[in-house]
């Protein structure tokens, strides 16, 4: 593995203007720089590299879509393959794990006593605890659940995501010190106005992970799930020798269907408004599903669920893609006349997600689409509160909720150091 990966290494250029971590990394981590550590054979030196600014580094390495980041900036990709990123920063991330290289701390003193609570353990959460703890702010998680991760452990399924690489990653980051609380959630066991007069500070990291619906006629039949509930409460239907249809085009909608394919359904498939080369879902998932004897019916609609108890059939639609003025991707139009129907016994919705009603009642300023209102600080409505991930819109890659968290550790140090 090391020699394979020496010669990966070989390849990258150690361009100047890094365009692989200025443009594509949304964590802009020092690729340049930790690839020529890994052709030194200075592996502790790569991973202290990367730690500078992430704490995810062999669960990004893994999951994030590098082709449509990093390793879609790269240079060397302009006239032939680009560098393997992705699978570098897999090795240095295991590296560490192998051999108990943790994360060591800077501490501040203007920053001892200071106190900040951040709401959830998911992606975003951890890293802004992280890098609060690192520099020796006193930071406590609530989680709403028994355990870390959020969408890391129940979100992404263990074939895609080894959940051993997940606790170690958050044992490294709960050594810095960071204190605990689980099974508290906002609006039940959880004040926000009792936590903003024992804590200087708070970060609202607790995900929108309600499933997004269309709309349509049927919906509300029996068999009709969500994709994201399906994946986080981990219950499913008994899908042995049944036909299932899932709607969306995004990693969740990989995930669920090959989680079902997995479950015994008999036949798996994904309906996707728009073309291949838009779908939003990580290209090597998509082979990887295709590979699976999953359907993926490309530019095509489901504009209503039949049935009369439970689900029966879908009717579908045909698209066209057209170019709409002001717009800047193509958009999906139904062909008039083109609709069919498919026999199916369950659809799973997967196309994105929305917040949860709970944000209404938190007195803090909306967007018309029910996110929390943020600043260019993360800040939120109320200065003490900062939000971010995907409670704010955010773009839905675990990369960018790590982005979020850490820039908003970076701003609420740089409040804390103003008294």
């Amino acid at each position: 593995m090391k020699q394979q990966i020496q010669e990966k290494s070989n390849y990258c250029l150690n361009c100047k203007l890094k365009p692989c971590s200025n443009k594509g990394c949304p964590l802009n981590n020092n690729i340049p720089e930790f690839i020529k550590q890994i052709k030194e054979q200075n592996y502790e030196g790569a991973y202290k590299t990367l730690l500078d600014t992430t704490v995810l580094q062999p669960i990004c390495g893994r999951i994030c879509p590098h082709k449509r980041q990093c390793e879609g900036s790269c240079v060397r990709g302009i006239k032939g393959e680009p560098v393997s990123i992705g699978e570098m920063e897999t090795f240095v991330g295991d590296y560490a794990i192998d051999n108990g290289l943790g994360i060591e701390k800077n501490i501040d003193e203007k920053l001892r006593g200071k106190n900040v609570a951040v709401i959830g353990g998911g992606p975003s959460g951890l890293t802004c605890s992280a890098f609060l703890a690192k520099r020796g702010v006193n930071v406590t998680i609530y989680e709403r659940k028994s355990f870390l991760g959020g969408l890391l452990v129940y979100g992404i399924p263990d074939f895609r995501l080894d959940k051993g690489i997940v606790k170690n990653t958050i044992d490294k980051i709960l050594d810095l010190g960071i204190e605990v609380k689980y099974n508290k959630e906002l609006g039940k066991n959880l004040d926000l106005k009792d936590l903003e007069e024992k804590y200087d500070y708070i970060y609202l990291a607790f995900g929108a992970n309600i499933s997004s619906k269309m709309g349509i006629d049927g919906e509300k039949l029996n068999g009709v799930y969500g994709g994201n509930e399906l994946l986080e409460n981990n219950s499913h239907p008994n899908y042995n020798g049944k036909k299932v249809i899932i709607n969306g085009g995004g990693n969740v909608a990989i995930d669920v269907a090959r989680t079902v394919k997995r479950k015994g359904a008999k036949e798996v498939v994904i309906v996707y408004r728009r073309a291949k080369e838009q779908m939003p879902a990580e290209e090597r998932e998509v082979i990887d599903a295709e590979s699976e004897e999953i359907k993926i019916l490309f530019q095509n609609n489901i504009v209503k669920i039949n049935g009369n108890e439970k689900v029966e059939s879908v009717e579908l639609i045909k698209t066209e893609l057209v170019q709409k003025e002001g717009d800047t991707r193509l958009s999906p139009v139904n062909i008039d006349g083109s609709n069919y129907t498919l026999d199916a016994d369950y659809v799973i919705m997967a196309l994105g997600s929305k917040t949860d009603e709970l944000v209404k009642e938190l007195n803090l300023e909306l967007t018309s689409r029910n996110y929390i209102n943020v600043n260019d600080k993360f800040q939120t409505s109320n200065s003490k509160i900062y939000a971010g991930g995907d409670l704010i819109g955010g773009k839905g890659t675990v990369a960018w909720a790590a982005r979020n968290g850490r820039d908003v550790a970076e701003n609420i140090i740089e409040e804390l150091k103003k008294y």
